[in-house]
């Protein structure tokens, strides 16, 4: 059946009726329920930014494998940004037994956490997406994580040696690695060095140095 759009306003105008009578966090969860069911039917449900709700800060939980770093100058800037132009962009995330890991806006959580003024705008809420629940493995979620900084970022090399290291170790090979954190076969090699030869010689004994005979 198909509504006038006089009909359509007319359930609009209902629905912001009831959502007026509701306290505040009641009238956040149906209002994140309504994105919900539109994003179900919506010609963009396959992009997450289609679908922003706004989470209680406490859900959201920094993940342990950001190798990005942001200089207290650039840390500075972000929450000023935040603090004049509001949240332009959500965090992205990956939801698990009803908490958000971030993959993407590791600095953006931390303002929205540490920002008096900012927690107490958004009612210590955040604005997140939920990346692709296919990215259930560690691996993946990591893989996403570098390629949301690399596009546009630096690293701290000795992070990223080390979750070259942890990739690895999950039996990814240097042609996966490449492929899914933008790298060429190079790359991968030199930041293997940085720390993979103390990792494979780790568990190893060594005599001590001889002494020189007088």
């Amino acid at each position: 059946m198909q509504l006038s759009e006089n009909k359509m306003k007319e359930l609009i105008k209902q629905i912001i009726d009831v959502l007026k009578e509701q306290n505040l966090q009641d009238r956040i969860e149906t209002i994140n329920e309504i994105k919900i069911e539109l994003h179900k039917i919506s010609p963009f449900k396959n992009e997450p930014v289609d679908c922003v709700l706004w989470v209680q800060n406490a859900q959201v939980e920094a993940n342990d494998y950001n190798p990005n770093a942001v200089a207290p100058p650039e840390m500075k800037l972000l929450r000023h940004s935040i603090g004049e132009d509001g949240y332009t962009q959500p965090i992205v995330t990956f939801e698990r037994d009803n908490i958000r890991e971030v993959i993407d806006g590791f600095h953006r959580n931390r303002v929205g956490k540490e920002c008096n003024e900012i927690t107490e705008r958004t009612h210590s809420y955040l604005p997140v997406v939920s990346i692709n629940q296919s990215r259930a493995d560690k691996g993946d979620r990591i893989a996403a994580t570098i390629r949301h900084n690399r596009a546009r970022g630096k690293h701290k090399v000795e992070s990223m040696s080390d979750i070259i290291i942890d990739l690895k170790k999950r039996n990814w090979n240097d042609k996966k690695i490449a492929k899914e954190l933008g790298m060429d076969a190079d790359e991968v090699l030199r930041l293997y060095q940085i720390t993979g030869l103390a990792e494979v010689f780790k568990d190893k004994e060594f005599s001590e140095a001889w002494e020189a005979c007088e």
